[in-house]
């Protein structure tokens, strides 16, 4: 069984980068039908969100919080939460494709397939379902610290959200590593 896995969140200035895997049934009435969750509205990507959950043989979702962004660096935390999503999978793949040109170190056959979102069914619904629940952490966050608006941009590196980083600092969830952020950090007082 064919596991896809993809990423959502590698490029924002605060929250995790998201991660899913999903092994797709081949009597999926929407193969084909599936695809890069950035070419999809809203409104289409819940309803496939759902399809996924309720018809895929396994589905997984996992995180690298900013604290492993933060130890890791941006590009290892992305592999070591697409390793947490496939060791997650109720069922174990005979074989995994990753979207990028990179892939994670895992006991599984692995490739990479640059522009893989659109090219596999399988990545396709792991980029919707990362979407939709890297959207949902992101409303979730916009409650906690509403002031950054995160609700409206998700933690991109937005004129609203850079005028909050600005006026405000940056709050626990922001990547504390990456330039446009370390440059608003206000010295603590001893």
């Amino acid at each position: 069984m064919l596991a896809g896995v993809d990423e959502v969140g590698r490029g924002p200035l605060a929250g995790p980068v998201v991660t899913a895997a999903v092994i797709l049934s081949p009597d999926d009435p929407m193969l084909g039908q599936y695809r890069d969750s950035k070419r999809v509205s809203e409104k289409k990507r819940l309803r496939q969100y759902h399809h996924i959950r309720q018809h895929a043989v396994a589905y997984a979702v996992a995180q690298a919080n900013t604290d492993d962004i933060e130890r890791l660096n941006i590009l290892h935390a992305t592999m070591l939460s697409m390793r947490r999503c496939v060791e997650a999978l109720s069922v174990s793949p005979s074989e995994v494709v990753v979207d990028g040109n990179r892939v994670p170190d895992m006991p599984y056959a692995v490739s990479a397939v640059i522009g893989g979102d659109d090219l596999v069914q399988e990545i396709a619904a792991a980029s919707i379902v990362a979407k939709v629940v890297r959207d949902r952490l992101m409303r979730y966050l916009d409650y906690q610290y509403p002031e950054y608006q995160f609700a409206k941009h998700k933690g991109y590196g937005t004129k609203i959200h850079m005028d909050a980083l600005k006026q405000y600092g940056p709050c626990p969830v922001h990547r504390m590593g990456f330039a446009p952020v370390m440059k608003y950090i206000r010295p603590t007082s001893t």
